[in-house]
């Protein structure tokens, strides 16, 4: 039984801050054990497929990068079958180390571009998302922005005592500076992150709060995924907080995808398999529906609230310096004092 033998690993793996496991499928095993660090909407979207499908999921939750590490930890008795993040670096660094298995799919090779996907089919790209400036537009004129490196702009001492920007939780921070490393280097990255601090940025505990704070007045301009504005103006709030598209007139905005890939151990690959191929076609609009990301699909169209946005130039998703440069990211930001 999947759930049991997920659980009869518990303590040993008590370190993961894993955060539960839903059985979607009702009281027996599920199909599918899906362990992702997608934290919004995805049980409805499951339940679609099932309902589709006829195939049930549990799910698995957590943090990317302790759900590889469990991943890994289960070797060869993982229950997972899927795993599924909120960042590229996660995937890249799953099927460096062997635990993804290639598929020979011509529905997502279709469906996936090949910037959105691993060049062997070990992983792909499944939603996009932003992290781009947010700011009060009755405080800042965007003129203030530089818009050819605008990350690199907020360092700028016009900026001191009106910044906020999100602490290390979850992937967003690192993933951002690990691509800044990337297409910088690591002094001048390491430089751009003491800048910020030098302007007595404001660190918020997630995306929201750094957004109801600057809808209060509590601090003029931010760096947010695009997704979570999207979200609060869809509710009728947040209509205080505008968006920037970053960088348009350099490197572009810092992209990043939500993806996944079949586990190497999983004894259910083909419904794995299939289990993709939906989320990546079928599936796009309901992963989307209410959560206003990008479709990595072009013959899905983005819904309102984000197509409200604009169109805007995006940096290349590099998944291998995402997860090569993790480290370094994680090392540079200990060695500025961001917390």
């Amino acid at each position: 039984m999947r759930t049991s033998a997920l659980l009869a690993t518990g303590l040993a793996l008590a370190a993961f801050a894993t955060t539960g496991c839903s059985v979607l499928g009702g009281e027996d095993p599920a199909d599918l054990q899906v362990y992702t660090g997608r934290h919004y909407g995805s049980e409805k979207v499951f339940e679609k497929f099932t309902k589709d499908t006829g195939i049930t999921v549990d799910i698995l939750s957590g943090d990317d990068a302790d759900l590889l590490e469990r991943i890994k930890a289960e070797g060869a008795k993982s229950t997972a079958d899927i795993f599924m993040t909120v960042s590229a670096g996660p995937l890249w660094n799953a099927a460096d180390q062997g635990l993804l298995e290639s598929l020979d799919s011509t529905v997502l090779d279709k469906a996936v571009p090949a910037q959105y996907r691993d060049a062997d089919d070990r992983w792909f790209g499944l939603v996009r998302r932003a992290r781009t400036v947010v700011y009060d537009p009755a405080k800042v004129d965007p003129k203030e922005f530089d818009a050819k490196d605008t990350y690199a702009g907020l360092t700028d001492p016009k900026w001191k005592g009106r910044l906020c920007m999100r602490d290390l939780s979850g992937a967003y921070t690192t993933s951002l500076v690990a691509s800044l490393i990337n297409l910088h280097g690591y002094d001048k990255t390491l430089a751009m992150v003491k800048g910020w601090l030098a302007n007595d940025v404001e660190i918020m505990g997630n995306d929201v709060e750094l957004l109801e704070a600057i809808s209060a007045g509590t601090c003029e301009v931010g760096i947010s995924n695009h997704y979570y504005l999207a979200r609060g103006q869809a509710d009728g709030e947040l209509k205080d907080v505008a968006l920037y598209w970053a960088s348009q007139q350099g490197a572009g905005v810092h992209e990043n995808i939500s993806g996944a890939g079949v586990v190497a151990t999983s004894d259910a690959k083909a419904k794995a398999q299939e289990f993709l191929e939906w989320l990546a076609t079928e599936g796009q609009d309901d992963m989307l529906e209410g959560n206003h990301e990008f479709p990595v699909n072009p013959e899905v169209p983005a819904d309102e609230a984000a197509l409200a946005f604009g169109p805007f130039k995006a940096m290349s998703v590099d998944a291998e310096a995402y997860g090569q440069l993790n480290p370094d990211a994680v090392k540079l930001l200990a060695e500025a004092d961001y917390k």
